[in-house]
């Protein structure tokens, strides 16, 4: 991902020099779970541990060599072990080390988004009852339709985050997950109890049937919702640049001191964060096509997804927690103009308060049909021009109310009365703590070794 749009978090996580800290120490824990079952020197295991990280640079040049990135890396650090290096990837193939690298990264970066959507989702709960009784023009298909308030449309933002949230946290579960089952999943040279050991050790859930690789389908369900969310994204950074219209004019991005919105029209101020946003939302759903299209493997494994993941995995997961951060400061500093709300709602001369008279007329006794007509030719009338729908109807004839349920139809305080309840089912949502995202994030590894070496004792036993 470009510098521009990337956070130095999610950015670590995916570097480098992480990745090959993590082949080591993949590599590293395979060797002591083979001394823990007796099988490699525990010397071994103990020169491997105090290996130092492997040089990028002479990785590099190695791979020029072997045209195998893996391969270099392993042939570099058995080097590095000296006597007892022929341990290291010992019954181990390539995809082991990645793969199992890849649950451990994708888990990282899959909890730091989580936290970056329990803080959007806060921002916008705060917002939401900052503007519970902020009221505003709704709209349906662009056009006015009835009163509404600024708080009920960020609570509506709230909700969506939330269950944003609950999809990511079941995705990042469902790529938390490591294997060491050897080139077509088998175990065929590494005992289940290696791979308990590695998985454990890192927080990661085993694959329960692989094949060389972890399926696919588990990276496609976590570039999906990462799309989705950039979908909900780009919905609240769409009303916002709606809003933001000069004919409209009723939230507006922050204007920071020293800012200029154009380079030829001084007096510019565009709704550039929201803009962005969109555009990034685009990119998402382009990874999670990219996701979809790796599922399908020849066989056991080939490696046409390869290239897809090493671009399209990094850059999601980079991209969304900018998008989350840059939304949350978005939404947490957006100027609303409660005076312009008010005076865009009386400047429908009533007309959004239409069904209210409709339900009234019907109440007095009017079939709805009649009651409809009635209230239609006077927003026509209204909309033409000719005094507010209000004083448009009292000097119908056939409306047959009195003023005072006239005038009661014409209040906000009657479109919002129940509105009451969406800030208490807010009150009482909250995103899950990120916590418990793998099976194996409480286990220690002694633990998880014990239970495996007691399975491939039992295994033992009932082998023919």
């Amino acid at each position: 991902m470009i510098e521009r749009y990337s956070t130095p978090e999610m950015t670590a996580i995916w570097s480098q020099e992480r990745k090959l800290s993590l082949w080591r120490e993949v590599e590293i824990l395979a060797v002591e779970a083979w001394a823990k079952l007796g099988v490699a020197p525990l010397e071994a295991a103990a020169s491997a541990r105090r290996t130092p990280e492997v040089d990028p640079v002479a990785w590099k040049e190695r791979e020029k060599i072997t045209n195998h990135d893996v391969a270099a890396f392993v042939d570099l650090l058995a080097e590095s072990v000296g006597d007892g290096g022929e341990w290291i990837h010992y019954g181990l193939t390539s995809s082991d080390v990645l793969d199992t690298t890849m649950g451990a990264m994708l888990k990282e970066s899959g909890e730091l988004l989580l936290d970056s959507m329990a803080h959007l989702f806060e921002v916008v709960k705060a917002r939401a009852f900052e503007h519970r009784d902020t009221v505003m023009i709704g709209r349906t298909h662009g056009m006015w339709a009835e009163p509404t308030s600024f708080g009920l449309k960020l609570a509506n933002w709230a909700f969506e985050v939330e269950r944003d949230h609950r999809r990511l946290t079941e995705a990042v579960s469902g790529v938390s997950f490591g294997k060491i089952s050897g080139a077509v999943g088998t175990y065929a040279h590494t005992p289940p109890a290696v791979e308990a050991f590695v998985c454990g050790a890192l927080g990661l859930s085993i694959e329960p049937a692989s094949t060389q690789v972890i399926p696919r389908d588990r990276h496609a369900h976590f570039l999906s919702v990462i799309a989705l969310i950039g979908s909900s994204i780009e919905r609240f950074a769409t009303e916002i640049r709606l809003l933001q219209r000069s004919e409209v004019a009723e939230a507006r991005e922050l204007f920071e001191a020293g800012q200029k919105g154009s380079s030829a029209m001084p007096h510019k101020r565009n709704p550039i964060a929201s803009e962005n946003l969109t555009g990034v939302s685009r990119l998402l759903r382009g990874y999670a096509s990219s996701g979809l299209e790796n599922v399908a493997l020849w066989h056991e494994r080939d490696i046409s997804h390869s290239a897809v993941e090493r671009v399209a995995l990094p850059d999601a997961t980079i991209l969304l927690h900018y998008a989350l951060g840059r939304m949350a400061r978005l939404v947490e500093h957006l100027v609303v103009d409660e005076e312009r709300m008010a005076a865009n709602l009386e400047a429908t001369n009533g007309l959004v308060y239409s069904q209210a008279v409709l339900l009234g007329l019907i109440d007095s006794g009017l079939a709805r049909d009649e009651a409809y007509r009635i209230v239609q030719r006077n927003a026509i009338k209204t909309m033409d021009g000719t005094g507010t729908l209000h004083e448009n109807l009292a000097e119908d004839n056939d409306v047959l109310l009195d003023e005072d349920t006239l005038t009661a139809c014409f209040t906000p305080e009657r479109a919002l009365c129940n509105a009451a309840i969406v800030f208490e089912r807010l009150e009482a949502t909250s995103p899950d703590l990120v916590s418990g995202v793998s099976a194996r994030d409480d286990m220690p590894e002694d633990e998880a070794m014990a239970l495996a070496i007691e399975a491939q004792e039992s295994a033992r036993r009932t082998r023919p």
